[in-house]
């Protein structure tokens, strides 16, 4: 039997608590409770088994990675194995003493997110009074440690038009590199997509402005499109049991984060499995792996093996069946339910769905 070759990355997403709301925040929409989460001693020795894997880079990631007050053990932990460390933050909880205690524990990298460069706008989506200057802070508190910053605004609707001020606070700050994403429709965005989604002129005056910013130098750019606009899908997650692993809170283990939407699935936990069994044997993560599995046009389609198949769990949100094609690609049978969200945008929802915990 062969193996797959090892993921390259894992996502550590070591709690669902988080002061923001965001009605775009990639979290399922049932959010898991403090008392689910794994422990320190789970979480080393998941950090073990996926250096133990080859696993080079971990990203501690959320809800809200510092809400955990084992984060810089778990850092140190990273650390110790030789594994790249980044963290990924709203930066709200982040004051001077626990930077430098990250710091000295070995840190590599964090990547702060903002939700707009207007405090309005950005308490509009966060939901958190006083958010912006906090991140404001933690920004200049980030650039005079010298650890490394990427600076991540999500863009939708209502904030795509402020792009080129994105930039100009990103250089203001000192960030190394920037993300500009669009909203990625799934969990608590695909809840949001009607209020969210971009109009075509909106998205390609948006690429303009990237461009425009390319052009002058000095910051490396990241920028994500969102599905709905293009005519072939992206590789969701580099391919489904490629490259990343995600565990939640809890323990789960999955192959992209939204993929606990799947139903009649058995979701393999690090308490009961190790990762290496997880990753290379377990029926999840052979579920979509590869070229097999693929219905037409996908099977003879030249580029199977660029987008695999495009995103699973957007083929499961807009058909209903997680194995059907991508509805993104035009080629699609279901390429009309893209065309008609498009189509409906201009009767969006104004009010958000906001991300909270159920009661």
């Amino acid at each position: 039997m062969t193996l797959p070759s090892p993921p390259m990355s894992l996502l550590a997403e070591l709690t669902h608590r988080c002061p923001l709301a965001c009605p775009y925040c990639s979290n399922p929409l049932e959010l898991e409770r403090k008392a689910a989460e794994l422990d320190t001693a789970t979480w080393t020795a998941v950090l073990e088994q996926a250096a133990e894997l080859g696993v080079l880079q971990v990203h501690f990631s959320g809800g809200e990675p510092m809400a955990r007050p084992d984060l810089v053990e778990l850092v140190s932990v990273a650390r110790r194995l030789n594994l790249y460390s980044n963290l990924i933050t709203s930066g709200v909880l982040l004051d001077e003493p626990k930077l430098e205690a990250l710091d000295k524990a070995g840190l590599d990298h964090i990547q702060l997110s903002f939700q707009d460069v207007t405090e309005a706008g950005a308490e509009r989506i966060g939901g958190l009074k006083g958010a912006q200057a906090r991140k404001i802070a933690a920004a200049r508190l980030i650039r005079a440690s010298g650890i490394p910053m990427t600076l991540n605004f999500v863009v939708h609707r209502e904030n795509v038009a402020r792009i080129p001020e994105m930039f100009a606070l990103a250089r203001e700050l000192g960030a190394g590199r920037v993300e500009i994403a669009h909203t990625q429709y799934y969990g608590w965005g695909l809840k949001n997509r009607d209020a969210l989604l971009p109009s075509r002129d909106q998205l390609e005056e948006s690429t303009r402005a990237v461009e425009a910013e390319r052009a002058k130098g000095g910051l490396s750019i990241d920028y994500v499109t969102p599905d709905y606009h293009a005519d072939r899908p992206k590789p969701c997650m580099g391919g489904w049991g490629q490259r990343f692993v995600n565990v939640t809170p809890s323990g789960r283990v999955l192959p992209c984060h939204a993929a606990e939407i799947i139903p009649d699935v058995a979701f393999p936990n690090v308490k009961d499995v190790t990762l290496s069994e997880i990753w290379n044997i377990s029926p999840l993560f052979n579920m979509f792996r590869g070229t097999d599995w693929m219905p037409e046009p996908c099977r003879s389609c030249e580029r199977k093996e660029r987008d695999w198949g495009g995103c699973r769990c957007q083929a499961l949100a807009l058909t209903g069946n997680a194995a059907n094609t991508d509805p993104v690609c035009s080629l699609s049978p279901f390429h009309n339910l893209v065309e008609q969200a498009v189509r409906n945008d201009t009767q969006a929802r104004k009010n958000f769905i906001y991300r909270r915990f159920k009661n």
